[in-house]
This record gives structure tokens, sequence and C-alpha cells, in this order.
């Protein structure tokens, strides 16, 4: 038998699941249908992340990485205090510790007015020790429109939402084919055939796979990365109220080992950034062929790790040697001491890579046919979802027209 819908969306993560969501809000009584591997929803990317609701500091006015997530800030937090998920918009540093990063300090200053926020300030030592008394450095910004959240929370209370309002989302449906048509598309997930007039590829970290099956030639490829965590010993949480960033090195889409206190409690330290050797693997140790045979069969990634060799052999090293972790951590809070740490999770960024080596440093949406392909989304994608869902949904709709 095939189930027949109007828009099918492989990828039960927050951006697939936000997407059905606006798509449902904008035109009821729409039929869509959200596709999922697992056997459950944000198994990936939005279930293995820091739980950090980004402000839009850091993202290049203009870009749709800051407009989204300027936007997506605001609808999160609405969506979560309507549907009483637990968060709080607690606020971060974001410190300097030699003068070298001053500069880059003012620039992210400069942004944070280009992208609209409000009460963002330049804080000396004496002041942002108010605010985190073991935080050190030159100087800080405080980004008092940051927050905390759990986004496997939010993405569970989204697919309850869609489910409520006509929708429906199936686990354990991993999509095996997707043809697109000049009238529609053929799907086939979990063994099922499915015809959708549209389809939206929110396939993450198999993204660039599941836009290949559709005949796409999306002229990059997802590079995983892995991201290792530490937590602070319940004992010494208290060395960080907040959230404690470093100044990012702007050559790069990463934010740097970081402090983030989670609303489920406890303080997370990390993460680091290494290519991993499997897209969906969670430990230091996960290996696939396939996975690793893509990356490194890559011309662009060759590219990349020529160019940027110093940089990588150091996040490597600091993977695997818990006192390389700890040293760049103690360049935010000196106190910090090895037997503070204990050893936390991992995740895995999808990061679109261009074929000179270039990390694709915006959201990527492409249209092939009667598909939408989401192609790069990574951070700040699960702060700016829903506003990520709604342009999304404006596409689907402006094609069924």
């Amino acid at each position: 038998m095939t189930t027949r819908v109007d828009v099918a969306i492989a990828g039960g993560g927050i951006v697939g699941l936000a997407s059905a969501l606006k798509l449902l809000e904008r035109m009821p009584g729409l039929s869509v249908l959200v596709l999922e591997k697992e056997k459950e929803v944000a198994a990936h990317q939005t279930g293995h992340n820091s739980g950090v609701i980004h402000s839009g500091l850091s993202y290049k006015p203009g870009s749709e990485k800051a407009n989204t997530c300027v936007e997506g800030r605001l609808l999160l937090v609405d969506f979560c205090r309507r549907h009483g998920i637990p968060h709080e918009l607690c606020g971060k540093l974001v410190v300097a510790t030699s003068a070298s990063e001053l500069p880059a300090l003012a620039e992210l200053e400069r942004r944070a007015g280009e992208n609209g926020l409000e009460g963002v300030r330049a804080l000396a030592p004496a002041e942002f020790r108010k605010i985190e008394p073991h935080a050190a450095g030159l100087r800080a910004l405080h980004v008092p429109a940051t927050g905390i959240v759990d986004y496997r929370a939010v993405s569970e209370k989204l697919a309850e939402v869609i489910g409520s309002a006509g929708g429906s989302v199936w686990t354990r449906a991993r999509v095996t084919a997707l043809t697109s048509t000049d009238s529609g598309v053929r799907l086939v997930a979990g063994g099922e055939e499915i015809e959708a007039g549209l389809a939206v590829n929110c396939g993450g970290l198999q993204s660039d796979r599941l836009a290949k099956l559709d005949g796409a030639r999306p002229g990059l490829r997802i590079v995983p990365f892995r991201g290792d965590y530490h937590r602070l010993v319940p004992a010494r949480a208290g060395l960080v109220k907040n959230l404690i960033y470093p100044v990012a090195d702007p050559r790069f889409p990463f934010l740097g080992v970081h402090f983030t206190r989670r609303i489920g409690g406890g303080v997370e330290a990390g993460p680091n950034a290494v290519p991993a050797l499997a897209r969906e693997g969670y430990s230091r140790t996960s290996f696939d062929l396939r996975d690793a045979w893509d990356s490194f069969t890559y011309p662009g990634f060759w590219r990349m790790a020529t160019r940027h060799m110093g940089m990588g052999l150091g996040e490597i090293y600091r993977s695997f040697s818990k006192s390389a972790f700890l040293k760049a951590l103690q360049r935010l809070i000196p106190d910090l001491r090895a037997e503070d740490l204990e050893e936390g999770g991992c995740g895995v960024r999808a990061q679109a890579m261009l074929p000179d080596g270039r990390l694709e440093d915006d959201f990527r949406i492409v249209t092939h046919g009667r598909a939408i392909h989401v192609l790069n989304a990574p951070s700040p994608a699960a702060t700016a979802s829903l506003a990520i869902g709604d342009r999304i949904a404006a596409r689907v709709l402006a094609m069924r027209s």
C-alpha cells in the first residue's frame, strides 16, 4: 500500500520537526509526514548538543545564521513558555584572555549591535567577576540574551504538537529512496512506499547522501566533526554560574572549548572539534568505514587539513589528553584542577565542506525538482530551528502555488 501526503520531511531532528510545525501553522489541513530513521526523534545532532540558546552574537551581520538565530531565539523562547518547557535566559560571558584577542572581542561587540542584540556590555575584570567570580581575562562581553534548554525535550514537544495539528511522525522509518519528478516525490522509508507532492530533506548528518538519492549535485560533502565534553564534578560545579566562552577564532565556525551550565543541572566543559570517523558515532573510538572513506577520499578534506594542520593536530591531541583539555579551560578559569573534571559525552556536527577545503559558513538550502534540501544547518540551527522552519514552509507553499 502506498501512503500519499502533501509534504514528506526526511529527518526527525529539530529542524525537520520545526519545519513540519510551521507548515501546519501556515496551512491547516495540509498532510505532513516526518520520517525519522531512529526509534525516537532528536537522536543525533539535536540530542547531543550542549543545550545553549544562542543569542546571535557571533554570526556575520546579514547572514542567514545571524538573521534566523536572532529571530529563532524569540520563537523558541515563546514556544518553551507556551508549552512549559524548562529554559532560562541566564546570559554568558565571552572573555578575552590575551591582548591579541581584544580586537576580535571588539568586533563581537560591533556585531551585537548590528544583529540587534540588546544589553551587551564590555566589562573590565572587576565588573565581570561580579557575574563569574572565578573567570579570568583582560576584558569580557556580557551577553544577557544567551540561555539554556533541553533540545530533546523541545523536539519531543514539537512532535506532540505536530500530531495534535494533524501531522504524523514516523520513527524507525529510514529513507532509502527519494526521487523527485515534475509532479511529486516518491520515497521509500522503513520499507513503505510514500508519494508526496513535495519533500524536504532535513537529514543533517546524512543530508548530502539524501540529496544524491534525489539526483541533486550538492557541490559539497558533509564532513563530521566530533566534539568531546568533560563535566565538572558536582562539588566544583559552583566554579561556573552560567556560561563562559573564549573569543573564538574567526577562521572557523567553532566556538572553542567553553563552560555551559545545563538546564537539568551540572556544568559541561567543551567541546573540542576533531574530524570524526563516524557520522553517528559518539565516542572517541567510533568508526564507520563508509563515513571515514567519504571524508578521507574527498579532496576538500585534505585541502582543509593541509591549510590548518597545526590547529587540527592540536585539537586531536586535546581530544586524547586530559591535561591539554584542562590547560585550555584554565585560560578561562585558572582555579580549575584535573580532579574537577570527569569525562562527559560527545556530539557530532554535520559540517558542509566545499571542494576547495573551505567550511561552508552559512546555512545552505537548495531546491531540486520537487524537493528542498537542507545541506548545511549546524549550530546555531537548534536555536534558529523555528525561523528556519518558517523559511522552509514559505518555500514549500510557494512551490505549491
